[in-house]
């Protein structure tokens, strides 16, 4: 092997080593903040269809399945038999989901009118796409889902349509 040769393999090792911590050191980074903002989930209340503000504190202390939705979001509208599905098998072992809806009211009570789910369903508005960004969700897409253990801290993060197995993978996973 050349010098040249033996030199550009170690400068090559090198840039990826460099560009490998560069990389880590910022997922790192997206991970504390991610942490930090499920801190703060704990103290927000959100607006409910009804006449009560839904405390997420009240939420806390049971594995949490943390759902950011919207009516006009086509995967979002799919995968909700399956987290109704998820919250009908799984409640009764602790599991708690929760529906946070970017999106207004007056939507929300139609589309659950066509579609019903037994688990709670509370409006976040389009802050609803800022905290789920805080939370994890870098591209702001939706559906985005967060899995949040016993103690209160965010286990899984999972952008995009779920499906029932995937849940109840988790749900294994975490009990």
């Amino acid at each position: 092997m050349t010098a040249q040769r033996r030199t550009l393999i170690v400068a090559g090792a090198a840039a990826m080593a460099t560009v490998a911590g560069v990389g880590g050191f910022l997922w790192q980074r997206r991970s504390e903040r991610a942490d930090t903002a499920s801190a703060e989930l704990w103290s927000l209340d959100f607006e409910t269809l009804g006449p009560d503000r839904l405390a997420m504190a009240a939420l806390r202390g049971k594995p949490l399945l943390l759902n950011f939705w919207a009516t006009w979001c086509p995967p979002c509208v799919r995968e909700m038999p399956a987290l109704d599905r998820f919250f009908r098998d799984h409640s009764a072992k602790g599991w708690q989901v929760l529906g946070l809806a970017a999106d207004n009211a007056q939507a929300v009570r139609k589309f659950l009118a066509d579609t019903p789910v037994a688990f709670p369903i509370a409006l976040a508005g389009f802050a609803g796409i800022e905290l789920s960004q805080r939370l994890g969700n870098s591209s702001g897409g939706l559906p985005f889902t967060v899995v949040y253990g016993r103690g209160g801290q965010a286990v899984q993060r999972h952008i995009g349509e779920t499906r029932y197995e995937q849940l109840a993978a988790w749900a294994k996973a975490i009990s």
